[in-house]
């Protein structure tokens, strides 16, 4: 009767609709009427304020976002479609939509209801989509969709919904889309079994903790399930049984997940994904119970090993990222010749047996990164279009590019293997293999011009009638300047600056320790003890360049081969802590070295008097005394601070050098920590380096400028002293000097700023960073006259030493006591005579007997002697 009275209803509207729906002119169907023109059609037809468009007979009402606070009471009979979202609504009484009997969707989304009366929607009959999402809706009452027989999509999201009556849904007998994610249901929705026709059902983003047992017995036409970021802890196991329909099912987020669920009976399922849980193994019957099975998503979880998938032969994409797979058996993806995509990253994958990939014929995307891996099979990979293999830092093999010859798109462990695969250093793409074969077998210039020959046919690869040319692969980390395929150090004028800075500072940095600490005509005073450690840690960076000297001339032409082993070895982590302690240790020995140079130098007055105690340097026997007693009272002075300076500095040098080396920055081929780009504590305490070192330079330098002002009222320093004051000086002009291009390197690549190119950059870290410990022992050797003097002296010492041992030797060898005369003449030819080895042995006697004593008491006791 109902339905009847709907109908006569129509029959007398009809002759108005048609009248209303005509234009002027008698317009046809189609028309957009606004509320406010002047047409008296549609003033009679459409709200106002809204907008309304004629669709045939029927009428599309659009009255959004207006600020409306309840439905207009003028709409059309023959509405078909009313759109009242992004409005003020907070209730829809009884019975105010009522006559829409022709209405198919309504829109009530983005209001502010709370409540749904009984009979809201009372007489909407054709209604087929009903949205309420984003409102203030908190239970979705018993009866409030009774009668909405031809509903077919219901969307309730994005509210508060916390209850569902039981009866809720009793009477949609059509709905096939519900749309519960977004809210705040605890329990699972059980009002859904009344739904025999529902496909597509989604209550994500809930507070769901459960999912019962025979949770979707009422729907067997399931095709569609989200319920993913629930804090689900236990699932039925009988709760996705005998769903023959259910094409999709996402369970994501399910923290307390540990057990795979059963899925007998749900054999159409092709989408399965359930990430986040804690499921430990799978069912060896997995593929069994779905045999049309096409992706599978289980990252996430805790997967120790796999079964075998050789029943899933419509499996396209498996992805068993961040689980805890330790070895890949044989068998494991046997008879997947579908299987396109595997991600197997973030493993602890460590052993792929040799026919691990050798069955999947169809695979083109192949993630292996981060695992333990330290060898990789390749049968069955040629069809392979990209590979991710970062993160495995045990897999220093090569990969030859015959062996993936389809590969577009590589992430490799090193740069080095990715020489196979790009050019280099020479123009052309032919594999770094390929072209020392050539150049071994001595083939003509042609077989290499016919490698290098464009690939035109890399769009074609879906062909394999024959085999296929080599084309472009983009491929990271790229090899560049700081990472060479072929020669580590590059051009000769970068290999003949490297070894012969790395022989200057070796040799010169011993003859300053040795000039320092083994010369008898030295005195180890706080500044010469400052220089001397100075030398002794400038040392430390000329063994750096040798042994960069000495692995390019061990890998000479072919470098690729061993980058990899040579960056992750010992040696190499030796020569990067090296570096950086012998560079940051010396600049702040120098640091030290500047202060105590200023502290001294307004302190010492020469003589008692302030008087000048420039002595003539040709009497060496009062020199020395005179050295020995102001050091003696400079000792005694300043004894304490130095040390514990000499011992911040060491670990100071230390302490910086090690977090970079334990971090594991990215390194170069030469052994230098570089900051890492993601990293963001990389790249500050980079910055902080950088910052610290021109703090230490600015320091020193207004120190020294401090002293240069005052220099004109202090009293004349005596030579010695002046002399290391000078020389200290010129320690900290040259190294500013050639600190500034290192700093300018440094803040350009930190700020990402293209300054200077990567050759630049690798001639800059190999001839101007290690410049300072090489110039440094050369200032002292050449400019400083004690270094001549300790150095003549060490050097009359040696030959004192060597002489009388050369006698011995002769002595025993002939058997029988040298005669006076040949004593005689072995004295003459000695470095020294006789009388001056008794003075000098009177003198230490004297000293030893009276102990410290002043000046003029030590030159008295000279005399007498």
């Amino acid at each position: 009767m109902r339905g009847f009275n709907a109908l006569f209803a129509a029959l007398v509207l009809l002759p108005a609709g048609l009248r209303g729906s005509e234009g002027p002119g008698g317009a046809a169907a189609g028309v957009r009427v606004d509320g406010s023109g002047d047409a008296e059609a549609g003033r009679a037809s459409c709200p106002g304020r809204c907008r309304c468009e004629l669709d045939g007979l029927l009428l599309r009402v659009d009255c959004s976002d207006l600020e409306l606070r309840a439905v207009p009471s003028d709409l059309s009979v023959f509405t078909s479609y009313l759109d009242l979202s992004m409005n003020n609504m907070t209730l829809i009484s009884a019975g105010a939509l009522s006559s829409l009997h022709f209405l198919q969707e309504l829109r009530l989304a983005g209001n502010d209801l709370s409540f749904i009366p009984k009979g809201a929607f009372a007489g909407l009959y054709n209604l087929k989509v009903l949205m309420l999402q984003n409102n203030q809706l908190r239970s979705v009452p018993a009866e409030a969709f009774n009668n909405l027989h031809n509903l077919q999509s219901l969307h309730l999201n994005n509210n508060r919904i916390v209850s569902m009556g039981t009866n809720c849904f009793h009477g949609l007998h059509s709905l096939e889309t519900l749309d519960l994610n977004y809210n705040q249901l605890t329990e699972f929705p059980t009002a859904i079994r009344s739904l025999r026709h529902l496909k597509e059902l989604g209550f994500h983003s809930n507070k769901i903790q459960s999912i019962p047992d025979h949770a979707f017995t009422g729907n067997p036409s399931l095709t569609t399930v989200f319920f993913y970021d629930n804090p689900i802890q236990s699932v039925g196991r009988t709760a996705f049984q005998n769903l023959p329909e259910l094409r999709t099912l996402s369970l994501n987020g399910a923290a307390e997940l540990n057990e795979f669920p059963d899925l007998t009976g749900t054999r159409s399922l092709e989408s399965l994904t359930i990430t986040g849980a804690r499921i430990t193994s799978l069912p060896t019957s997995v593929c069994e119970q779905l045999p049309n099975l096409q992706l599978l998503d289980l990252s996430y979880n805790q997967i120790q090993s796999l079964p075998s998938f050789s029943a899933c032969e419509s499996l396209q994409k498996l992805d068993l990222h961040h689980n805890e797979v330790e070895e890949l058996e044989e068998n494991t993806f046997t008879g997947l010749t579908s299987l396109r995509f595997l991600d197997l990253s973030w493993n602890r994958l460590s052993t792929v047996k040799p026919n691990g990939f050798s069955a999947l014929p169809a695979l083109n995307r192949l993630d292996l990164s981060s695992n333990q891996l330290s060898s990789l099979p390749l049968s069955g990979l040629q069809t392979l279009t990209h590979l991710r293999l970062a993160g495995n830092g045990q897999l220093m093999e090569l990969i030859a590019r015959e062996d993936l010859p389809r590969v577009r798109w590589m992430e490799l462990p090193y740069a080095f293997q990715c020489c196979a695969f790009i050019s280099c250093e020479r123009k052309g793409g032919s594999s770094w293999e390929k072209e020392e074969a050539v150049e071994a077998a001595g083939r003509d210039a042609a077989v290499l011009s016919s490698q290098a020959e464009p690939d035109w046919e890399d769009f074609l690869m879906e062909f394999e009638d024959g085999p296929k040319p080599q084309h472009a692969v983009h491929c990271s980390p790229t090899p560049g300047p700081l990472r060479p395929c072929r020669h580590l150090l590059g051009s000769w004028m970068i290999r003949g600056g490297v070894w012969l800075m790395a022989g200057t500072s070796l040799i010169s940095n011993i003859l300053v320790v040795l000039a320092v600490f083994f010369s008898p005509a030295s005195l180890v005073t706080p500044t010469k003890l400052l220089i001397g450690l100075l030398a002794l840690v400038n040392g430390l960076m000329g063994v750096w360049g040798g042994w960069l000297a000495a692995v390019d001339a061990w890998t000479f032409g072919s470098f690729w081969r061993f980058g990899a082993k040579w960056e992750s070895s010992f040696l190499c982590h030796l020569s990067s802590f090296l570096f950086v302690f012998a560079s940051q240790t010396g600049l702040f020995l120098l640091t030290v070295a500047a202060l105590e140079r200023c502290v001294a130098s307004a302190v010492c007055s020469c003589g008692e008097g302030g008087g000048s105690c420039r002595a003539s340097w040709k009497k060496t026997g009062r020199r020395e005394l005179r050295m020995s007693s102001l050091s003696a009272g400079r000792s005694a002075g300043r004894p304490l601070w130095i040390r514990l300076s000499i011992c911040l500095c060491f670990l100071l040098g230390a302490a910086i050098t090690l977090p970079p080396l334990v971090a594991g920055n990215s390194s170069t081929s030469f052994c230098l920590p570089l900051p890492s780009v993601s990293s963001s504590s990389s790249l500050a305490f980079s910055v902080s380096m950088v910052l610290f070192d021109s703090l230490c330079f600015l320091l020193m330098t207004l120190a020294y400028i401090r002293f240069y002002c005052q220099s004109s009222k202090a009293a004349p320093a005596c030579d010695e002293e002046a002399a290391l004051t000078r020389h200290v000086a010129w320690l900290l002009f040259s190294d500013c000097l050639l600190y500034l291009p290192v700093a300018f390197l440094s803040f350009s690549s930190l700020l990402r700023l293209p300054a200077i190119g990567p050759e630049a950059a690798k001639a800059l870290l190999l001839l101007v960073a290690p410049l300072p410990p090489c110039v440094n022992p050369l200032l002292y050797l050449l400019f400083n006259p004690l270094a001549r003097e300790e150095l003549a002296s060490l050097a009359k010492r040696t030959c004192r030493s060597v002489a009388p041992s050369k006698l011995r030797r002769r002595a025993k060898a002939r058997g029988s006591t040298l005669d006076s005369d040949y004593d005689e003449d072995v004295e003459k030819q000695s470095c020294d005579s006789t009388q001056g080895l008794v003075a000098v042995e009177h003198l230490k006697e004297e000293e030893e007997s009276r102990g410290a004593k002043g000046l003029h008491s030590a030159e008295a006791a000279g005399l007498h002697h």
